[in-house]
């Protein structure tokens, strides 16, 4: 009698799923800056939290914000890839080198809004598309609304963009301003207000959602809304830490990975982006420019010259920009 209860307790073990009674594996998401942040209020949390919620007893993200594990922009990819942390977000434009590939996606003019330029970066990464994410399993591939230029200065047409030392943040955004007569000075984000504050730097170049958050709006009253070019930024993952994950884990981290975050983040940015329009426009104290017909003639041939001197940069350009143009295309006609 007593073997038989054994056996049948023993096989009712045997049948408990392999997580039961075992600890949650445990990623480490690193965050540079506060969870107050619009970046991690729009582009991470939705994420984390859908995970730890589907996920409890299988797999939990422990949060480490305001730079508890590195405050630096330009180590986030490498504390990933080094293991100091499992998941961390990241700006593929400071590291030219590293994400040649991602500058498709801050060629200026080539998107309508940063929901299209979103879809077109989530598609790119799947596909395999993009040099230098081989090492990472990428969660969220996300690209803001175009960025305009806020000054210190009276900016009110391309002529007076001349000589403004401007800040930016790739390499496609110098070249775009070198061509419209600024001085760009790429600096991360979370290093420009000290700069402006301290007149270092003239202006800087930010979409609408960020001119509050990280204090520019105090110091800039010009806001000259040239669309000058998108900035994509990705939240990713430690590929083999990924691969290494019971399969159940992996599935609720794909399960919110991708299109859907992508989706709920562009839509959370698009409706703040308009907030702030309306908040400036009706303020008395700040000049709100839009460019005239000739400034937009005129900077569109700049933009179509900046787009082809890309192209012929790099081998393999020309076909990306064409693979780009053709996910811009589908998304357009609804083929998502």
């Amino acid at each position: 009698m007593l073997k038989t209860l054994f056996r049948s307790a023993l096989a009712v073990f045997l049948l408990l799923p392999a997580h039961a009674g075992a600890e949650p594996v445990t990623l480490k998401f690193s965050f540079y800056t506060s969870d107050r942040s619009n970046i991690y209020l729009y582009s991470i949390k939705p994420f984390i939290d859908a995970v730890n919620t589907e996920g409890k007893g299988v797999v939990e993200i422990e949060a480490y914000f305001s730079g508890a594990i590195s405050a630096a922009q330009l180590q986030q990819p490498e504390l990933v890839t080094s293991g100091q942390a499992d998941i961390a977000f990241i700006v593929p434009g400071y590291f030219p080198e590293r994400f040649p590939d991602s500058a498709v996606l801050q060629l200026p003019g080539l998107f309508h809004d940063e929901s299209e330029a979103t879809h077109v970066f989530s598609r790119l990464a799947d596909a395999g598309a993009l040099t230098g994410f081989q090492d990472f399993f990428v969660i969220g591939a996300f690209v803001s609304a175009s960025e305009t230029i806020n000054s210190r200065k009276r900016t009110a047409s391309l002529a007076d963009l001349k000589g403004q030392t401007i800040r930016v943040n790739n390499a496609v955004q110098i070249n775009t301003l070198q061509k419209l007569g600024a001085i760009p000075v790429m600096l991360p984000i979370n290093s420009t207000m000290d700069s402006l504050s301290q007149g270092k730097i003239d202006a800087a170049t930010v979409p609408p959602a960020m001119l509050f958050e990280f204090g520019f709006g105090r110091v800039t009253s010009n806001h000259y809304l040239l669309e000058i070019g998108a900035v994509p930024t990705a939240l990713v993952m430690n590929r083999q830490k990924f691969e290494s994950l019971p399969p159940q884990a992996r599935a609720i981290i794909r399960k919110y990975s991708g299109n859907w975050l992508s989706k709920q983040s562009a839509a959370s940015y698009t409706a703040r982006n308009k907030e702030v329009i309306a908040q400036i426009t009706t303020d008395p104290r700040r000049n709100i420019v839009a460019p005239t017909d000739a400034d937009r003639e005129t900077s569109q041939r700049v933009f179509d010259s900046v787009i082809e001197q890309w192209a012929q940069l790099r081998r393999g350009n020309r076909d990306l920009l064409a693979h780009t143009r053709a996910e811009i295309a589908r998304f357009r006609k609804g083929d998502n």
